[in-house]
């Protein structure tokens, strides 16, 4: 694995627990299990470019759906971060949520979660990008970012987001060894939304979003999105997943797999409702998904691992690295 100082240095954002306190302490727990072992009421918790004003209608009615078909009462939790978001599961206070891609990957490794579906957009597809933005009529290019003449204010996304901070990384600054620190200005994060809001009204010159943060962007606040314009894409990220505690009582589990992988499908009045329901969040339904769907998630936090390696000269972690990244390769290769 990749050693536990780069993986702290790199991916774990500022004094977890005290995030995890705030942002869940009004939620409580999962609730008493009855006989079975089977919780009465569980948390499904969300973090996603929209506040809780703007998400909570959209995702109200799938979590009503949800504990109709489970049996369960599903009370929802709008966290203020990633950290809080993957703290929450591991310490149980959240026992299923919709996790983008690094979070899931780290709620599967740190929180005992399990990936029940993938997220599907509402054009069918499984994957969706980062993005760099600037203010519309700015002038400012990609190539004059990428001089890093320190005269940009720049916004990052979260340390655990995978397409505000790992992929924008990953594809463009990483292989250019540039450090947004010394790159910039000044560098401050924060939620693709408030991202967006700052590069409209100048706050900031450059920042990272995404495809699916633009959607929503056009969709509710027209006027911002035709403020902004983007400079830079990323290849294509796992779209986000459906995480489960795995120590859930198992037939509950199944039920909760078997609620995403059913909704909206089908055909009848009921469908269609469901259907609408998913245009709300853009999506068209959850397709079947485990961890190894996250496997490119896992590659490009072992690239960036790699670039640190070298450029600290450690050849014997230069060399585990290769191997890790070789074994993912190869797996990518026999899957269809």
């Amino acid at each position: 694995m990749i050693s536990t100082r780069r993986t702290a240095s790199r991916l774990i954002a500022g004094a977890v627990a005290a995030t995890f306190a705030l942002g869940l302490a009004a939620c409580g727990d999962g609730g008493s299990a009855d006989k079975a072992g089977q919780p009465d009421r569980i948390v499904f918790s969300i973090l996603s470019a929209e506040n809780q004003a703007a998400s909570g209608p959209l995702w109200q009615p799938l979590l009503d759906d949800m504990s109709e078909e489970i049996g369960v009462e599903v009370a929802p939790n709008f966290a203020t971060n990633y950290n809080g978001l993957i703290e929450g599961m591991r310490f149980n206070q959240i026992q299923v949520g919709w996790f983008s891609a690094l979070p899931a990957l780290q709620a599967v490794e740190r929180s005992q979660g399990e990936i029940v579906a993938r997220t599907v957009d509402s054009e069918g597809k499984d994957s969706y990008t980062s993005t760099l933005i600037v203010r519309r009529g700015s002038g400012i290019t990609l190539d004059d970012v990428l001089a890093c003449g320190k005269q940009y204010d720049f916004g990052l996304g979260d340390a655990q987001s995978t397409s505000g901070t790992l992929a924008p990384m990953t594809f463009l600054f990483g292989p250019r060894n540039i450090n947004p620190t010394d790159c910039f200005r000044t560098v401050r994060s924060a939620n693709h939304q408030a991202n967006s809001f700052s590069i409209a009204t100048g706050v900031l010159d450059v920042a990272t979003s995404n495809s699916v943060n633009t959607v929503f962007l056009t969709r509710q606040n027209p006027q911002v999105a035709s403020q902004i314009e983007q400079i830079w894409e990323s290849p294509p990220i796992p779209e986000s997943a459906i995480v489960v505690r795995g120590d859930l009582d198992p037939a509950l589990k199944e039920r909760i797999r078997s609620f995403f992988l059913t909704y909206g499908r089908g055909e009848g009045a009921e469908a269609e409702r469901q259907r609408t329901v998913l245009a709300g969040l853009n999506y068209s339904g959850f397709n079947p998904a485990d961890a190894s769907y996250l496997d490119p998630i896992r590659e490009m936090r072992l690239d960036q691992a790699l670039r640190e390696a070298r450029n600290e000269g450690d050849q014997a972690e230069v060399a585990a690295i290769q191997t890790q990244l070789a074994e993912l390769r190869a797996r990518r290769e026999v899957q269809p």
